[in-house]
């Protein structure tokens, strides 16, 4: 069994969804989970009101949920400043737009509990995985995914689902070694992880396209693109050397 568990949800301008998101979250850590826990609102240089709410409902909620602001903006770097300042056992992240449904978490926790990961992640492409979402999104991942394959020889389904899990003693030792600050964050840690022969474990998620989603999914192919070939010429770094 794990100890203790930080679940992050970084947000960019998510006032307007922020409130109703963690009214959902908190119930559902109260009544699934026994171990202590808390959920970090990593406010990504909102240029809205989206750390003062997170301020609010940090006051609200108590120690079960903390507001954390970072003054650059870049989902990799609020994932960074998050899960390198947590005391828990165990850190994760998903996204304020609860794409992911909540129940997968569980999924997402137990290989920790039963000691046989350093980091999970979610996959949409799981042969048991049920997803929602628009063809141009689903040929674009797949495609990325054969890229990732082919080119990286990374053994995953899925690199960039929102919904990943870590153990907090691995985190730093592979944070530092992980340049990317935005969206191929993702990618690059589980490159760097399986290069150093971490145990990393994929689990079928429940995942619905969010309709008012404002990730450019062409320009995001074009970054990962790019983070791929920064990676391979520069060769994947070890953690202990």
């Amino acid at each position: 069994m794990i100890n203790s568990f930080d679940l992050v949800i970084p947000c960019y301008n998510e006032a307007h969804i922020l409130e109703n998101t963690i009214k959902q979250v908190v119930p559902f850590m109260q009544e699934n989970f026994s171990f202590q826990w808390k959920i970090i609102i990593a406010d990504n240089s909102s240029t809205d009101a989206t750390f003062r709410i997170a301020q609010e409902l940090e006051q609200k909620y108590g120690g079960q949920v903390v507001a954390m602001h970072i003054p650059i903006k870049g989902r990799g770097l609020a994932l960074k400043n998050a899960w390198l300042t947590s005391d828990a056992e165990v850190c994760g992240y998903m996204d304020v737009d609860l794409s992911t449904d909540l129940t997968d978490l569980r999924k997402l926790i137990e290989p920790f509990s039963l000691g046989i990961a350093d980091i999970t992640y979610g996959s949409r492409l799981h042969s048991q995985s049920k997803t929602s979402r628009g063809w141009k999104r689903e040929l674009i991942s797949r495609s990325y995914v054969f890229i990732l394959n082919f080119f990286a020889r990374l053994k995953v389904s899925d690199a960039q689902c929102g919904f990943k899990a870590i153990r907090t003693e691995i985190a730093r030792d592979i944070l530092p070694l992980v340049e990317d600050n935005g969206w191929f964050f993702d990618s690059e840690l589980l490159i760097i992880a399986q290069h150093n022969s971490m145990k990393i474990i994929e689990v079928p998620v429940t995942w619905t396209d969010d309709p008012d989603s404002r990730v450019d999914i062409f320009k995001t192919a074009i970054i990962d693109l790019k983070g791929i070939w920064r990676v391979l010429r520069g060769g994947i770094p070890k953690i202990y050397e």
